[in-house]
């Protein structure tokens, strides 16, 4: 049995979205030349793509929820260009340049699809902090600033008094600042993506796809209610990968949680003192994430969860208790805006591997997959989805053959019950760690 997306329903970023038109689903026997499944920023890419190449082709894109629902519309609304913390310490500096030169490519490819679609997400080329908070966090600050150098990016350093201005609280002792990542609105720019598809790509929402098998050389998809057959199939579909059969025992689930206020009054923005619209990342990995978005909600992300079951090991006790963490660092941030409430706790679940790599490529015959984003999907979902499609069709490009060079093959997960109790006891130890960071 596949076992399928089971998100809660209290994203503040799809709650703050106006109400979608009715989904069309998957009825009866459709045959179509490409089956994409998954529609987040891969699957998205992935059939713009297809349908640019192959103009006369037809093209399902299915997704067992609404688009933006999932993971995709979830996130903390970062695009970043730099490649991820633990890319940042690889020893080949080609691979390196690579991972920057793919994630600069998919955000001039999403700032494109933003202004030609006129899509309102908050699109802002507003750039990254990231902060420390004490000694251990300034260390990190320290061993960032030598990668930047390495890399021969831009960045500046942001003192105290300088960030108080920005973040409206003093809680942070100094920051790094680099000018290339963007920030946005993830559910309300995944979803007008999907309310922008070309004409060959059809979009089937709600339609969970139960099976997956060949025979008689196409692929069987079966829905509850229809099927498609198709010679290929595209899975932009990330940990729920492993639910095909695939990568099966190389990818971790994890999930990570986010809370928000309701918009600041005038009144209230008077007490904040800050700026509107900016990112913050802790230097500390483990630590806190801080937004403070362009229509005045305050968001805190912290809080890591090993989820086998994907959401339904997350329950609304376990939500209540994450809520009141988030509520600890909020009041510590902002103890003058205590009495704005949070509206919204939301999780959100990624694939990992212990090698920190990403797959791209080929599974089996007709079998294509970009899985496991290791935790920054904007960027690499919409450029692995679009290099995907380039490698489906076999279209050559430099980019296809940077991200073959970055890519691999994620490693394998000891057994259960050693891999549960090994990630629940690295999880903690690392909030352990990282406590003064929070």
């Amino acid at each position: 049995m596949i076992a399928l997306p089971n998100d809660d329903h209290t994203c503040g970023w799809y709650a703050a979205l106006p109400p979608a038109a009715p989904a069309k689903k998957l009825v009866g026997l459709q045959k179509v030349d490409y089956a994409i499944i998954g529609a987040g920023f891969a699957g998205l890419a992935a059939a713009r793509r297809l349908a640019e190449l192959k103009p006369n082709a037809r093209i399902i894109l299915i997704d067992a929820q609404r688009v933006a629902e999932g993971a995709s519309g979830r996130n903390s609304g970062f695009v970043i260009d730099l490649p991820h913390k633990f890319a940042l310490g690889h020893p080949d500096p080609a691979h390196k340049q690579k991972l920057l030169k793919l994630n600069r490519s998919a955000i001039a490819q999403l700032e494109g699809l933003v202004n030609k679609h006129n899509i309102q997400c908050q699109w802002s080329a507003a750039g990254k902090y990231q902060g420390a908070i004490g000694e251990r966090g300034e260390a990190h600050l320290n061993h960032f600033e030598h990668l930047m150098k390495d890399l021969g990016e831009p960045y500046h350093w942001v003192e105290k008094e300088q960030l108080k201005k920005v973040l409206g609280t003093d809680y942070y002792s100094r920051a790094i600042f680099t000018p290339g990542s963007y920030l946005m609105q993830p559910a309300a720019l995944v979803r007008g993506m999907g309310d922008h598809l070309p004409e060959n790509v059809e979009l089937l929402e709600q339609s969970p796809v139960r099976s997956l098998k060949k025979s008689d050389g196409q692929w069987i998809l079966q829905g509850d209610q229809g099927t498609v057959t198709t010679p290929k199939v595209l899975l932009a579909t990330s940990i729920f990968t492993k639910e095909f059969g695939y990568l099966k025992n190389r990818l971790l689930p994890v999930m990570t949680f986010a809370s928000w206020t309701r918009p600041l009054t005038d009144a209230e923005m008077r007490r904040y003192h800050g700026e509107l619209d900016w990112g913050l990342t802790p230097a500390d990995h483990a630590g806190t994430t801080l937004r403070m978005t362009a229509d005045r909600r305050i968001l805190i992300r912290n809080t890591y969860k090993h989820v086998p079951k994907y959401g339904a090991n997350v329950t609304d006790e376990t939500r209540r208790w994450i809520q009141e963490d988030h509520r600890k660092a909020y009041l510590a941030r902002y103890p003058d805006l205590a009495d704005v409430p949070f509206t919204h706790t939301w999780g959100g679940v990624y694939a990992i591997s212990r090698n920190f790599t990403n797959f791209f490529g080929q599974l089996e015959d007709g079998v294509y997959a970009s899985a496991c984003d290791n935790g920054v999907g904007a960027a690499w979902g919409t450029i692995s989805g679009t290099l995907l499609a380039d490698l489906v069709v076999g279209t050559d490009s430099q980019a296809l053959s940077d991200i073959q060079y970055v890519t691999g093959m994620p490693s394998l997960n000891p057994p259960e019950p050693f891999l549960g109790i090994g990630v629940k006891t690295r999880i903690a130890f690392e909030k352990w760690r990282s406590r003064s960071e929070l």
